[in-house]
């Protein structure tokens, strides 16, 4: 596709946002049907958005195959140039959102979901109390898609166990909770009090799957016991409602967070939860933000008052 001079009569056009957009989430997709479905718009709106910013800028940002779409080496370039653009634009948007008013308009909260059903009873609670104008959409997904979407500005805020160790990103804490340790019913080590970390070297561990942070937590746990890579470790579990009927059935013994242990272990009288002797085990939880965001303000508020909403939880809140 040559363009030649084309830029030569076009000085006084600007690209608009939407050309930018379209143009940056081809360059992101390679894939034009992609591309469209990640931003909501028609593929040929797309490919006509690409082309009108080609025009106005007057350079030559793809080539276009048959079978895929490739960046030119100027594509390349100005691909850097459009995100930044459009990253300032959308810090733009936050900071006109939250000059408006603090704890309006919407707030889009990640959660992990070894956190999600424990502690969002108590945080929508607080939202519906204490900020009735606030549009709190909540997003339930695994620790590294939420740190992709916290840095990318699709959320603003999450709940998870930190640290997380990721430049850009500030953690505030909200509490620590202790592990338990829950068997089943008939286990030499059901239901008793100062048990030694020493007695996870041994056990026959049930997981979560790979990708959840309570999985590395428990198998950082182990390894502190002094576990070695050889004891038995069988991951069969997405979720921990999962996990714990598999230690009801006699499979193995598995690693809790107090805070689900009321709600998962409850239906089951079949499950026995043991507590580990002192100092236990534990994560802790915490809001993450992007640091220097337009609401910080508003969020470190927002993770003091959560703070007093979960003191009536089996939590260590700080003073």
């Amino acid at each position: 596709m040559a363009m030649g001079n084309r830029g030569t009569g076009n000085k006084g056009k600007q690209p608009s946002l939407a050309q930018l957009r379209a143009f940056a989430a081809v360059a992101e997709h390679l894939h034009f049907r992609d591309a469209a479905a990640a931003i909501g718009m028609s593929q040929p709106a797309l490919s006509g958005a690409v082309s009108a910013l080609e025009e106005a800028l007057g350079v030559q940002l793809l080539e276009r195959t048959t079978r895929k779409v490739l960046l030119s080496p100027a594509g390349e370039r100005l691909a850097v140039r459009a995100k930044t653009v459009l990253d300032a634009v959308g810090a733009l948007m936050e900071e006109a959102e939250a000059v408006r008013a603090p704890f309006t308009g919407v707030l889009r909260l990640g959660v992990i979901p070894t956190v999600a059903p424990y502690l969002l009873p108590a945080v929508l609670r607080l939202v519906h109390e204490r900020y009735p104008e606030l549009d709190l959409q909540v997003h339930e997904e695994q620790t590294s898609s939420l740190i992709e979407g916290l840095t990318a500005g699709r959320l603003d805020l999450l709940l998870l166990a930190v640290p997380l160790g990721v430049p850009g990103v500030t953690e505030l804490p909200l509490f620590d909770e202790d592990f338990v340790l829950v068997t089943p019913q008939d286990h030499w080590l059901g239901g008793r009090s100062e048990i030694p970390r020493e007695a996870l070297r041994e056990l026959h561990l049930l997981l979560l799957d790979e990708g959840h942070c309570l999985r590395d937590q428990a198998l950082d746990i182990c390894r502190e016991a002094g576990r070695t890579e050889g004891a038995p470790v069988t991951t069969t579990a997405a979720g921990l409602s999962t996990l714990v009927q598999l230690v009801a059935g006699g499979l193995g013994v598995t690693l809790l967070p107090r805070t689900a242990v009321e709600i998962e272990t409850g239906r089951n009288d079949r499950l026995v939860t043991g507590y580990f002797a002192e100092p236990a085990p534990s994560r802790t939880i915490a809001l993450a933000m992007r640091a220097g965001a337009a609401r910080q303000g508003e969020f470190e508020q927002f993770a003091g008052a959560l703070r007093g909403a979960l003191r009536d939880l089996p939590v260590r809140v700080p003073k």
